[in-house]
């Protein structure tokens, strides 16, 4: 596919925004100004500044003497990039790769972006067109290469798209400034009567390059297609991400529901090519006003279903204000894994975790409830009980040991053992009785004890003997006394646990 940038410059950029702002200064001439050697000097002019005859580098005493009224305006560095960021993230909805080209103009690659408004004529004219709405005015260029593209906007005479392959001929006319090479070169260039590109295009490499450095063929090769260029974006377009250009705005719930379906099976699709799935997933929105609307979705396990995404972000689309319409929606997978096919079995060492049907409950309960409602716990290397299971990271993290099967433990662990009131023969028998939040329990079964030491590299402390016990309801609970009975005082008994 042949490579087309677009480069927009903004020749007014600050003083179209503060126009923007202040209404009162649409048609006012004003002008940006900033100190140089104990003179303030203009650094950008407006559109009406300059019909008067003020220009960029000009004295501002002197062009007080143009316009008595001209207005000045202190200047506002950081502003300008901010501004410029702005107006990179704006564009990337008529493409994903856009790139700040300072002082005052981007840069957009076009490649496989025209076709969806038709051509790129319209392309050029729905971007350049909405600019012009917000107040801004610009000069734009379509071409092979940013060279051509840049060159034509700063130097030729109107909006235009340079026909593939024809950058060479519409260089022809420009002069040596519209190569982006350093004022030096330009200035020795002009000395030698080298006024434009095509006086010096033909001439010989080395002779140019022993005169003028490499600059300059680098420069040239660049603009004819020759050496490739690279351009870095504002925001690094994600791999697994599909769009789609609304005709006209999109203001219904149902609409945004197709939209989202059809991106769906887009980027699924090409995820199923790769054997790849989703983990996480971003549906944003973009309004006419500039804003985007975005949701967001999470999955245990990998998926390329687009069924079950769909239902993930179904009852998050409800959340999204479409106000005056959307033109663009954009869905990204910024962290998506190899799926693995997996075979079924009734029950594994996992619980079955990997059926898929699982995963996709797991999923709807996480979206619907939010994060942090299910909790997964893997055995741990400690025999101590609160220490003995940990929680995993997700249904994917194998267990380093195997869960102990040959002693008992409650379905219901404690984290913090619960002290209660008991009445026990000593010094090893099991409690008779046991009070727990008010309540009086009868046993009337039991087992133990079960001796468990502290585990001295960690911490000091006592001992636990637990009990299990059964109640006259026949609900059984996990008990421990925490060290033996003396003649100074008797143990702490504590509840530690419920089994089923």
């Amino acid at each position: 596919m042949q490579k087309r940038f677009l480069t927009i410059w903004f020749p007014h950029l600050m003083t179209d925004w503060i126009a923007i702002k202040n209404w009162a200064l649409k048609d006012k001439a004003f002008v940006i100004v900033a100190p140089d050697h104990g003179r303030m000097m203009i650094t950008e002019p407006s559109v009406a500044a300059v019909k008067k005859g003020v220009f960029k580098g000009m004295i501002a005493a002197d062009a007080r003497i143009i316009d008595p009224e001209l207005k000045l305006i202190d200047e506002q560095s950081a502003r300008s990039k901010k501004l410029l960021q702005s107006l990179c993230k704006w564009c990337i909805r008529f493409t994903p790769v856009v790139s700040i080209d300072e002082p005052n103009g981007i840069i957009l690659d076009a490649t496989g972006c025209t076709h969806l408004w038709q051509n790129e004529e319209k392309y050029l004219n729905a971007i350049t067109s909405r600019l012009h709405q917000h107040g801004y005015h610009i000069r734009a260029t379509m071409a092979d290469t940013i060279g051509a593209a840049w060159a034509v906007t700063h130097y030729g005479k109107n909006n235009s798209i340079v026909e593939s392959g024809n950058q060479k001929n519409i260089l022809l006319s420009l002069p040596p400034a519209a190569l982006r090479i350093n004022i030096s070169i330009v200035e020795r260039l002009e000395k030698l009567g080298l006024t434009s590109i095509q006086r010096f295009m033909s001439m010989p490499r080395s002779a140019l390059l022993r005169r003028f450095g490499d600059e300059l063929l680098l420069r040239l090769d660049q603009a004819l297609g020759n050496e490739d260029e690279f351009i870095e974006p504002l925001i690094p377009p994600e791999p697994f991400s599909e769009r789609l250009y609304c005709l006209e705005p999109i203001i219904t719930k149902k609409g945004i529901e197709i939209a989202l379906q059809k991106l769906l099976d887009a980027i699924c699709l090409r995820l199923k090519k790769e054997g790849k799935g989703l983990s996480t997933a971003i549906f944003k929105c973009f309004r006419l006003d500039g804003k985007v609307e975005q949701i967001s979705i999470g999955t245990n396990h990998p998926s390329n279903t687009p069924k079950h995404l769909f239902k993930l972000f179904e009852e998050k689309i409800e959340t999204i204000e479409p106000d005056l319409g959307i033109e663009l929606f954009v869905l990204e997978a910024p962290l998506t894994e190899r799926v693995v096919s997996i075979q079924q079995s009734i029950l594994n060492s996992e619980g079955n975790l990997n059926d898929p049907k699982i995963a996709e409950l797991l999923d709807r309960i996480t979206n619907k409830l939010g994060p942090g409602i299910i909790h997964r716990y893997l055995p741990d290397e400690h025999h101590w009980p609160e220490r003995s299971v940990k929680e995993a990271n997700s249904l994917k993290e194998k267990t380093t040991i195997e869960w102990r099967t040959d002693k008992l433990r409650p379905i219901h662990l404690l984290p913090t053992p619960h002290l209660i009131q008991v009445t026990a023969p000593i010094p090893d028998y099991p409690p008779m009785n046991f009070r727990y939040q008010g309540k009086l329990h009868i046993i009337k079964k039991a087992d133990g004890p079960e001796r468990i030491e502290r585990e001295w590299w960690i911490e000091n402390g006592l001992h636990r003997d637990y009990y299990s016990v059964e109640d006259e309801e026949g609900k059984r609970y996990w008990l421990f006394r925490s060290g033996n009975y003396n003649n100074l005082q008797k143990p702490n008994w504590y509840l530690h646990g419920f089994f089923a």
